[in-house]
């Protein structure tokens, strides 16, 4: 298996990455011979020249740069790295990255328990397993290695996939949209006596939704670093709708009281407002948490569901405010 399609793969070990038309030759070979051996020839691994018996023991191992340099009529063997680093095919992918680092070498040779050349493992296959152990173990110390091969599955995956992923949620938030319809056709004799109660409903539940989202993406990327308690995390919450729902409330009630010289309506629109905020920070932390803990990608079903949720509670939120104010 070549060394890109380990992504996201623990435990693998050397013979996952393992090339076997790597060049061998005899220890009592010249320089020169060998190297004209190597031309021509196609190899997986040109790193270095291995040495070996005719039972293809491993003996040694000869540097490429070594080999070029090399008198014509030098032995191999006095030009091999000694002592012999092979590895066995089943040693850890990351151990055997180790080695040849300790070793100063290019690329490592694998072998059997009798310590027969099966092959190597090349140098871009090293880097390549050294990153990717590098970027694991930096997730798995902050905690968010699970969510790392999630975020990559989702982006990556299919699209016959991803809509079958995703689907089920939008056919959840379809179902909460006629419930919206619903709720705005209980309140058609309010809008028929006042039409203007209507022109709010857009911007209500376009910064419910808007604040909404904040909340599911902060929670979304947060959730997996954090180690606070729900109730802490909902109380935080809490406090900053309200804070948010106050400023917009405020600024609501003037601009609708100076437009339209109706402060009851500026009442009822901005303590729909208000409180619209402070439920949807509320559900746009609990949600993903919720799906999270079922484990399930709180990417996919927070955002459909948790929207449509806090859709129909403003509705709610803002018709109970214009019956008590109008």
């Amino acid at each position: 298996m070549p060394a890109s399609d380990a992504h996201g793969t623990r435990g693998q070990t050397a013979a996952h990455h393992l090339v076997r038309r790597v060049p061998t030759a005899a220890p009592d070979d010249e320089a020169g011979a060998a190297r004209t051996r190597l031309l021509g020839q196609h190899y997986d691994c040109v790193d270095a020249l291995y040495l070996v018996d005719e039972d293809r023991r491993l003996l040694g191992m000869v540097p490429l740069p070594a080999l070029l340099a090399a008198q014509q009529d030098a032995k191999l063997a006095s030009l091999a790295t000694a002592p012999v680093p092979g590895v066995l095919p089943d040693t850890d992918q990351e151990h055997a990255a180790s080695r040849a680092i300790a070793r100063g070498l290019a690329s490592i040779p694998v072998v059997d328990r009798a310590h027969r050349l099966l092959g190597a493992v090349p140098a871009r296959t090293l880097l390549e397993i050294l990153r990717h152990e590098h970027v694991e173990d930096l997730h798995r110390l902050a905690g968010i290695r699970h969510e790392t091969e999630r975020a990559r599955t989702a982006i990556e995956a299919p699209p016959l996939r991803r809509a079958r992923d995703r689907l089920p949620w939008l056919l959840a938030g379809l179902v909460g949209s006629v419930l919206a319809t619903a709720v705005m056709a209980q309140f058609e004799r309010a809008l028929a006596a006042q039409v203007a109660i209507a022109f709010f409903v857009p911007g209500l539940v376009y910064l419910a939704d808007a604040i909404g989202t904040q909340t599911e993406a902060i929670a979304v990327r947060g959730l997996s670093l954090s180690q606070a308690p729900l109730g802490r995390l909902v109380a935080g919450e809490l406090r900053t709708g309200m804070l948010l729902g106050a400023v917009l409330g405020g600024l609501t009630f003037a601009g609708i009281w100076i437009g339209f010289r109706d402060p009851s309506l500026a009442a009822a629109v901005a303590l729909g407002l208000f409180a619209a905020s402070v439920v949807a920070t509320t559900v746009g932390l609990v949600f993903p948490w919720i799906l999270a803990r079922l484990g399930r990608d709180p990417a996919f079903g927070s955002g459909p569901l948790a929207t449509i949720i806090q859709d129909v509670l403003t509705l709610l939120i803002y018709f109970a405010a214009v019956n008590a104010f109008l």
